[in-house]
């Protein structure tokens, strides 16, 4: 018998059309359309990362939102194909992903690996020693050097953060005090005025349009279709003149600061 014919792979312009239409227009069924072209390479990313575990299902998952977050950000004017895209998108979803499930904070793979070996030893020598054993014993049956087995377990203890909610004492009062009560905030308004006067310094350059869509997308948060609507131009135009006017700018700030850091030293 033939062998069933394998079903039409879409070009690389039809997934950029169906993208165009999802963004531009809100149609779900071309977002369905690259949702399920990419779905088996977003479960084989998943597999790799997951490695078998149980939650690899978790991971295509958050997988899937990697690549749902790439299809809203994906611009096909670049030139570049929506794979390149999507693929470090959705890897970088899942290493977040990995890095807030496990340790809450990054420690080296030999301080990860070598953690269970210590605690199997500390519980075997306590058996054997009738008594909580030394450092210094617990690298010589391992091994390691003292400095290892302390590092070790001054990094497991970051192995589960703490929440804010985590009374450390009482005041005098005898009312609990949090985690939250002393930690500290930076005042964002310092760098808000920081940048605001940076900003109009360097807003002479840009021309009404650009301005326009400098504010309607930093300051009114409005989208690059919604932005567009307002100028009566395409989502793709308004990307393309975003792009510009970022360049624009960043070149005007650097040109500035550089010749501050000129006359300073004068």
């Amino acid at each position: 018998m033939p062998k069933p014919s394998q079903p039409k792979q879409p070009t690389k312009e039809e997934i950029n059309s169906w993208i165009i239409k999802y963004q531009q227009y809100g149609d779900e069924e071309a977002q369905n359309r690259v949702v399920m072209h990419y779905k088996t390479m977003v479960e084989a990313i998943a597999r790799k990362y997951s490695n078998g575990k149980s939650y690899q299902e978790d991971i295509a998952q958050v997988g899937m939102v990697g690549l749902l977050g790439a299809i809203q950000r994906f611009d096909p004017s670049v030139g570049k194909s929506f794979e390149a895209f999507a693929i470090p998108t959705i890897i970088g979803e899942i290493k977040r992903y990995l890095r807030d499930k496990t340790w809450s904070v990054h420690v080296p793979r030999k301080i990860k690996e070598l953690g269970p070996k210590i605690k199997s030893m500390v519980e075997r020598l306590t058996i054997e020693l009738q008594r909580s054993p030394k450092i210094e014993e617990i690298a010589e049956e391992l091994q390691v050097s003292e400095e290892e087995v302390l590092e070790v377990m001054e990094m497991g203890k970051s192995y589960q953060a703490l929440s804010v909610d985590h009374v450390i004492e009482p005041d005098s009062d005898g009312n609990a005090v949090t985690l939250l009560d002393v930690v500290g905030k930076q005042d964002e308004g310092y760098e808000k005025v920081t940048q605001r006067i940076v900003l109009e310094q360097v807003l002479p350059i840009l021309d009404e349009r650009e301005r326009l869509i400098i504010h309607y997308t930093f300051i009114e948060n409005l989208s690059q279709k919604e932005t567009g609507e307002r100028l009566g131009i395409s989502q793709m135009h308004v990307s393309r003149l975003h792009r510009k006017v970022i360049k624009k700018l960043q070149n005007a700030i650097y040109c500035d600061q550089l010749t501050k850091e000129r006359a300073s030293m004068k």
